[in-house]
């Protein structure tokens, strides 16, 4: 089956029922659902959270006053097309705009899509130069869209140009391709994971356990095996993984793919997408209690990417304070099962 890409592709796999709302949803951003994605929906469940992922929702036209278009400010750090330089050492290179599957909670959802910009030779050039001229830049995130949706010999051209910048020490490619499209993790692909010098390190997009089926554990796998170093970013969604239970399973999920829970997102300011998001204080509290339950090899750091593109913060719960009831110097320690202590400072 092909990727679904319409309103009446979804109603027919029943996975939506008509709304004239929802062609104003369709038209703020592409769709698509992977066959391997539809294969994990449970249809009998209106509130299936694969589907909640990448279905388009009525609410999504209701845009609130706070929500932006560019909620993490690329616009604002990008001084040449396709590049993002938010910190000293490191930038995004977004070759291009497409992607396997349509998040409705993307974070670049106005940019993302088919006949999305890409990057011309003459613009992959400017941005390739712009990172040799700065010999600061040590970090260069591949991103997007989703570089694998690259052809092999592309990425691994792309790939080479990197290597070949002495002060580049790592490259590092943000996907979701092992999750939701795993069949393009083939030989050729992790041949073109190799560069000879810098280092690669792979951060892959997933949010719930069940996307884990055993395809997507298979290209992990398959990564994993050639040596590519995997870390794995979750954002938190109302409806998704917004509860300890479905968050535990996914972290002990990745640990056992060989993939190092990295970040969990708060989510973004993104317009229309005000029924994906929680409240900080309940991410806070998702977070502590993950940390008696979780070991730190499956704790990822919660952090919160600042409007405006002042980059990301952690903002977990905090475990010391003052122990009013103490001599001066004290500190009271909370530990990962509430329990709390005195400790000097």
């Amino acid at each position: 089956m092909p990727t679904l890409r319409t309103l009446k592709a979804l109603e027919r796999e029943k996975l939506m029922t008509p709304d004239p709302r929802l062609a104003e949803a369709a038209e703020a951003m592409a769709i698509a659902v992977t066959p391997e994605m539809l294969d994990l929906i449970d249809r009998a469940d209106p509130a299936d959270p694969i589907a909640r992922q990448f279905v388009p929702s009525a609410a999504e036209t209701e845009i609130l006053i706070e929500e932006l278009s560019d909620p993490i400010g690329d616009e604002a750090r990008s001084p040449v097309k396709g590049i993002v330089h938010r910190y000293p050492d490191r930038v995004l290179l977004k070759p291009l705009h497409v992607c396997p599957v349509y998040c409705r909670f993307c974070f670049r959802r106005e940019k993302v899509g088919p006949g999305g910009e890409a990057l011309s030779a003459a613009e992959l050039a400017a941005a390739i130069a712009y990172i040799k001229a700065r010999p600061e830049i040590w970090e260069v995130i591949l991103t997007g869209g989703d570089p694998l949706m690259l052809a092999p010999r592309r990425l691994e051209k792309l790939i080479a140009v990197l290597d070949a910048i002495e002060h580049v020490g790592v490259i590092r490619i943000h996907s979701r391709v092992p999750i939701v499209d795993p069949s393009r993790v083939t030989d050729e692909l992790l041949a073109a994971l190799k560069p000879r010098r810098a280092a690669l390190w792979f951060a892959v997009h997933c949010n719930h356990a069940r996307e884990l089926g055993p395809a997507a554990r298979a290209a992990l796998a398959r990564l994993a095996d050639a040596g590519v170093p995997l870390m794995g970013q979750t954002v938190l969604l109302a409806g998704v993984n917004d509860d300890v239970e479905t968050l535990e399973a996914l972290m002990r999920a990745l640990v056992s793919c060989r993939v190092k829970p990295y970040y969990l997102h708060h989510p973004d300011l993104v317009r229309g997408t005000g029924h994906f998001r929680v409240s900080v204080e309940r991410g806070q509290a998702l977070m502590k209690v993950l940390r008696g339950r979780l070991s730190g090899l499956a704790q990822p750091t919660y952090v919160l990417d600042v409007p405006g593109g002042h980059g990301k913060v952690p903002i977990g719960p905090g475990y010391l304070g003052d122990d009013p009831d103490a001599l001066s110097g004290q500190l009271l320690v909370e530990d990962a099962f509430g329990g709390r202590h005195r400790y000097p400072r």
